[in-house]
């Protein structure tokens, strides 16, 4: 995944910061606390191992690491490791021995001393320096490790996203035709009691299903249109409805806008006309919907009486309101509550939404 300019920026301002309060300390400000005049050798010889000491860290960070290390050959990574060092160590030998770096140093700390020249071989090589050397090594190494993670954290994040926005497409795809065949259904019925209301069903549906098709393609939507989507489908209702029916309705009027997903109110509404409603007996629907501080709450009470099973819309039930569970969850995940009580002695379902809008 590419790195945008930004963060990429940001990067080699670190780096670059990082290297000179690295360099500063370990090279001119520790060596300046010794209080002597340094040759100019030896400041050669600083500039020097600051030189392999940065061509070994971005070796290892952008060629060893992730070609070596992370493709599992462990022991060839620890190999060319070790190399690297000895040929850190042995650079620095090589200098030492021709600028007679030992003497120079000798003159510098010991002026008063004669200098005794004793035979130095590649196994007395400074402790210190290697030590430096493979710590610089392991930060490298370090930082290639997070990179990396966050690369693989990035990548499973935008798949985790594509996946869900797969998911949701797929659920809005069920609702769709959920919805208009159990409201097609709805008018079908009307058609053998009241011609005339079925009409007004038909004009209502054809402005529902702009809605639909033009707002179910975006992610969000405005909750006014939402609402006026949920009265026009609660007027559908009503057309069909007998005077054993009673609706409890309360949806605001004013408020202040905000946004939702689209459809997300509607299998909870629909639940209640499809199971609260029996042609023998009497019952009561209620729905109340308030929005308060950004929360939008949804309430339903409704009967429960058995759906013919033997019915299209008996087989279908539970779909919407399934899919709905599955939405809320991908889209509202810590921002919604929903609690469900359908076991009472009043035998009744009782719903009860919150929303956080976005």
């Amino acid at each position: 995944m590419k790195e945008s300019p930004y963060k990429k920026n940001i990067a080699v301002l670190i780096h670059f910061l990082g290297w000179i309060l690295f360099g500063s300390y370990l090279f001119i400000i520790t060596p300046l606390s010794w209080k002597v005049d340094l040759p100019l050798e030896f400041w050669v010889k600083q500039g020097l191992m600051l030189i392999l000491l940065l061509t070994a860290f971005y070796i290892n960070l952008h060629f060893l690491v992730p070609r070596i290390l992370f493709k599992n050959d462990n022991l060839k990574f620890l190999l060319i490791a070790l190399a690297m060092g000895g040929a850190y160590i042995g650079v620095i030998f090589t200098y030492d021995i021709l600028f007679n770096m030992a003497e120079v140093m000798h003159s510098v700390f010991r002026p008063d001393q004669p200098y005794v020249r004793r035979p130095r071989t590649f196994g007395t090589f400074d402790l210190y320096n290697l030590l430096v050397f493979y710590m610089g090594i392991g930060i490298s190494t370090s930082v290639a490790a997070v990179r990396k993670w966050q690369t693989d954290e990035a990548l499973r994040l935008k798949m985790e996203q594509q996946r869900i926005n797969s998911e949701l497409t797929y659920l809005k795809a069920q609702i769709n035709p959920h919805f208009f065949f159990n409201t097609l259904n709805n008018i079908y019925s009307l058609t053998n009691l009241d011609i005339e209301k079925a009409q007004t069903a038909i004009l209502k549906l054809s402005r529902m299903m702009r809605y639909v098709l033009y707002e179910t393609e975006k992610d969000n939507t405005r909750v006014s249109k939402e609402l006026e989507f949920i009265k026009d489908y609660i007027e559908l209702m009503r057309l069909r409805l007998s005077e054993k029916i009673k609706l409890k309705i309360n949806i605001p009027e004013n408020f202040e806008e905000d946004n939702i997903a689209p459809m997300l109110l509607l299998p909870f509404i629909e639940n209640c006309f499809k199971h609260g409603i029996s042609s023998q007996k009497s019952s009561e629907i209620s729905i109340n919907i308030y929005i308060r501080d950004k929360i939008m709450v949804l309430e339903t009470v409704n009967s429960i009486f058995s759906s013919n099973q033997s019915t299209p819309e008996g087989n279908a039930s539970g779909i919407g309101v399934a899919n709905t569970r599955r939405r809320l969850a991908l889209l509202y995940d810590q921002k919604h509550e929903l609690k469900v009580d359908d076991e009472n002695p009043e035998n009744e379902y009782r719903l009860h939404l919150k929303i956080k809008l976005k």
